[in-house]
């Protein structure tokens, strides 16, 4: 059995919760960026909370928001771990660490080695490599990873159709997919489960 951890992003509807809650997998995001299509308040991401399986993390996603949003999600458990996708610094980071426990990642654009070694030296619990700013679809070069020491997530591009080939080349700790799983730009339940599947294999 693959111990490979993933995380469906980007769940805005109560039967996205009935479609992951329905197979194996281990995070969830919830985004918390106004401009984003998956926006959702805080008030609907309590709500799927409380329906979302508890062996399932909740992963609250921003870009650039002020720490005092994203622990008042925090401390009332609406989210299990921070993921920050934007222009946030070591000192953020380590801020944010004095006044919650809960695990960060920090998401990481990469399109070169350089990329990479910047990622690497974070501070944050697990990093993100992903090929474009997020959600955007677009696939790493995974011939540029190298075999990093510390647990990342691969994100960029992932559907059914490359996952398996991508974690046999990258062996990331998880994989982080959104659009690969909808249709109409909608979870889709049998997309999810063929990747469910196939990152498995």
């Amino acid at each position: 059995m693959s111990n490979l951890k993933i995380k469906i992003c980007g769940l805005k509807h109560n039967e996205d919760i009935e479609y992951v809650n329905s197979v194996d997998i281990d995070y969830v995001g919830f985004v918390f960026v106004e401009k984003s299509s998956r926006f959702i308040t805080a008030i609907k991401a309590k709500e799927l909370k409380n329906k979302l399986s508890p062996t399932i993390k909740a992963v609250g996603v921003f870009v650039d928001k002020p720490i005092e949003y994203i622990v008042e999600l925090a401390n009332n458990n609406i989210i299990d771990m921070i993921q920050l996708h934007g222009n946030e610094n070591e000192k953020y980071i380590l801020d944010l660490k004095k006044i919650t426990d809960k695990s960060i990642i920090k998401a990481f654009q990469v399109n070169s080695s350089e990329d990479l070694i910047k990622a690497e030296k974070s501070s944050a619990d697990y990093i993100l490599l992903d090929g474009g700013s997020g959600g955007s679809g677009i696939c790493i070069d995974w011939s540029i990873i190298y075999e990093l020491d510390r647990p990342f997530f691969l994100a960029g591009g992932l559907n059914a159709d490359n996952v398996a080939r991508a974690v046999s080349i990258v062996n990331p700790y998880a994989v982080d997919v959104s659009s690969g799983v909808e249709v109409d730009s909608k979870k889709d339940l049998d997309e999810i489960k063929k990747f469910v599947i196939a990152a498995r294999r």
